[in-house]
């Protein structure tokens, strides 16, 4: 399985918003990260964390041009964005991944952007944007529903070109889910694990783990929540790679892999 480390080059990121604003800081975390065990770097120059204000295409490229050329030549690089102009401009900068958080929702041209290039995409579930996803959580089947949806998305992105090889699913945790909708997503992962795409599991330091945080750290949560489930999914995208790359193998030695 895959680590992906966060790289929130933002001023307001829910977590870590302000650390890596500047390039030269951001650059050098990536680097600690992949040193830690990180074996992609997930890049992101605009928050979407629940009420975030939309950032424009063009500040959110400046934010991140520099760390997405240093890094994609160490490391894969996966580009957190919806916008298909940076999209665009991060790829030809060297990104090998688009991970869109919309799936596709926030720019008409995403889909054939990524048609195109043909890079790898995540493809997340989502309702709504940051400021209105939080009213959209209203589920019968959340499982059934969030598959569902996402699989139409899919359906689309492969109707504009996109390979079928080339998309990852996201259920979207954190995103239009509340309450225990999030840990019933976990615990039905096994419904977006048939379909012949990748996987790809975004919980890190969610509101969700809140119960099992000390003083709000919510790492060890997000450690173990890696540790069960890293022989089903394709990748884990979290901030503290160190403590997820340590749950991780000690759950590997104790199943003798």
């Amino acid at each position: 399985m895959n680590i992906m480390g966060i790289v929130n080059v933002t001023p307001n990121s829910f977590s870590d918003g302000g650390q890596f604003l500047d390039p030269g800081a951001a650059i050098e975390h990536g680097r600690e990260l992949v040193a830690a065990g990180a074996t992609i770097l997930d890049i992101g120059g605009e928050s979407t964390r629940p009420g975030a204000e939309p950032v424009a295409p063009e500040d959110e490229w400046a934010r991140i041009a520099d760390v997405v050329a240093e890094l994609s030549g160490e490391v894969a690089v996966s580009v957190d964005t919806y916008h298909a102009s940076t999209a665009r401009r991060a790829v030809e900068a060297g990104a090998a991944i688009v991970n869109d958080v919309t799936g596709g929702q926030g720019d008409p041209a995403m889909f054939a952007t990524v048609a195109e290039l043909g890079c790898d995409y995540v493809l997340q579930h989502g309702r709504g944007n940051a400021r209105t996803m939080n009213d959209l959580a209203s589920y019968g089947d959340v499982v059934g529903e969030v598959r569902s949806e996402l699989l139409a998305s899919r359906d689309g992105a492969v109707a504009a070109g996109i390979a079928p090889e080339s998309i990852i699913l996201d259920p979207g945790l954190g995103f239009a889910k509340v309450g225990d909708q999030d840990w019933e997503i976990l615990r039905g992962l096994g419904a977006f694990l048939g379909e012949g795409h990748r996987v790809l599991v975004g919980h890190s330091r969610k509101r969700f783990l809140v119960p099992f945080a000390v003083n709000d750290e919510r790492d060890v949560a997000t450690a173990a929540i890696a540790a069960f489930i890293a022989e089903s999914v394709w990748a884990v995208r979290v901030h503290n790679v160190a403590a997820t790359a340590t749950a991780i193998g000690v759950a590997r030695m104790m199943k003798g892999l």
